[in-house]
């Protein structure tokens, strides 16, 4: 089994997807512990909309509580994600958490947001691919 970082928003589309579990197997998604507050958020949000009702969004919190990832944490996160957004230019360190912590664990980065794909094809971060 292959360990690669799931970011907020690939984390999001998977507590949401029908089925999730089935798109993860043989793999271990893991993140680390920004993931799950910012997923929450965006679920509340979400629902706060009106583009989930209600019920989906207990499910989906249900879910991104469960053991769908694994909480992954490194002594020198913080250090690498402050040190990757000073050298992408970056204000907030929130998604050079993710490339840092792929960097640290020499595993791939699932995200479907492109700036964050852009910085990890420049840091040399391979890209996770769904089956």
């Amino acid at each position: 089994m292959s360990s690669f970082v799931v970011d907020a928003n690939v984390g999001f589309e998977l507590v949401n997807a029908p089925r999730p579990v089935d798109r993860l197997v043989g793999d271990e998604p893991v993140a680390p512990p920004l993931l799950w507050p910012e997923v929450r958020s965006a679920l509340h949000v979400a629902r706060w909309r009106g583009l989930l009702t209600e019920e989906d969004a207990y499910l989906a919190r249900d879910l991104l509580e469960s053991d769908i990832f694994r909480e992954r944490r490194h002594r020198r996160l913080g250090e690498r994600a402050w040190t990757i957004a000073d050298s992408l230019g970056w204000s907030k360190t929130y998604d050079a958490e993710y490339l840092a912590l792929s960097s640290l664990l020499r595993a791939p980065i699932a995200t479907f947001d492109r700036r964050v794909a852009r910085a990890a094809e420049h840091l040399g971060i391979p890209l996770y691919t769904f089956k």
